[in-house]
């Protein structure tokens, strides 16, 4: 399945040289917040990716500066006051589908992080596979700002494994901001770079991977979180059988050859 045609109702959609998408929320003017609708294409989208044989990796960008400032509160916080535990429960089912999507979905992710990236936002960014920040990236799990639980989306089982179980903690309790550099510094962040090239180094980075082993990398992906709960025992047999699976393409073949010619082997994916 293609995905070149794909016009969202909800969010920025283009495919860049090499199978690159990048995605990007909308309405900068309000640092881009989450809508019902905004949720839900982008829980579809990142479902769909898996048949997407023309996308091979993905940028979730920042628009006008920033990320993303989170679950829109007029048009999501409000009416969520009025629905009752069933409606509540679809909704947080829903937001937790998209965490699932983004993990789920064979290409990295590759979150590009700029100012505001806050709630779901931030939820969004550690759900990626790499994260690229700007110096002015502020990031915050803000869910007890709103009187809910720090727990939403996976939170407490992903932010931990990234940063670390005290960081996490404060984070989650407080709903502070982390700052661009403790998020380097803890984890978060792969790297800081200027802001002006935040986009460009992101999709060059994605690129850099589209010209790998893309099955390889697939699988490298899927057992990065399937091994979550594994023993160790159990995780190097599940690496040992994948290995063998990987063996059998013909991108192995082909950096066999290539090493064997002293050439640059040319992936393609199977």
């Amino acid at each position: 399945m293609a995905m070149s045609d794909f016009k969202p109702e909800h969010f920025n959609w283009r495919i860049e040289e090499g199978g690159v998408a990048v995605i990007s929320l909308t309405r900068p003017e309000r640092k881009n917040p989450i809508t019902f609708q905004s949720y839900a294409e982008l829980r579809d989208t990142f479902r769909k990716l898996s048949e997407a044989d023309d996308v091979k990796a993905v940028v979730f960008g920042s628009n006008g500066g920033n990320f993303s400032s989170g679950g829109d509160v007029r048009e999501i916080i409000g009416p969520l006051l009025d629905r009752d535990m069933k409606g509540l429960l679809e909704f947080t089912r829903m937001t937790g589908d998209l965490i699932k999507a983004i993990r789920a979905c064979p290409q990295p992710v590759i979150a590009a992080v700029d100012g505001v990236c806050v709630g779901a936002g931030a939820m969004i960014a550690l759900a990626s596979d790499m994260r690229l920040g700007a110096a002015q990236a502020k990031t915050a799990f803000l869910f007890t700002r709103v009187g809910l639980a720090g727990c939403d989306m996976g939170a407490c089982a992903m932010l931990p494994r990234v940063i670390g179980q005290g960081r996490a903690a404060e984070l989650l309790f407080t709903g502070r901001v982390m700052s661009a550099e403790e998020g380097e510094r803890w984890g978060f962040f792969n790297r800081l770079v200027a802001a002006e090239r935040l986009e460009a180094d992101a999709i060059a980075l994605a690129r850099s991977l589209t010209q790998g082993p893309t099955f390889a990398h697939m699988m490298t992906k899927t057992m990065l979180a399937q091994e979550w709960s594994m023993t160790v025992d159990q995780a190097i047999e599940a690496e040992a059988q994948a290995q063998a699976i990987c063996m059998q393409t013909q991108d192995f073949r082909r950096a066999y050859e290539a090493f064997i010619a002293k050439q640059t082997p040319r992936f393609a994916g199977n």
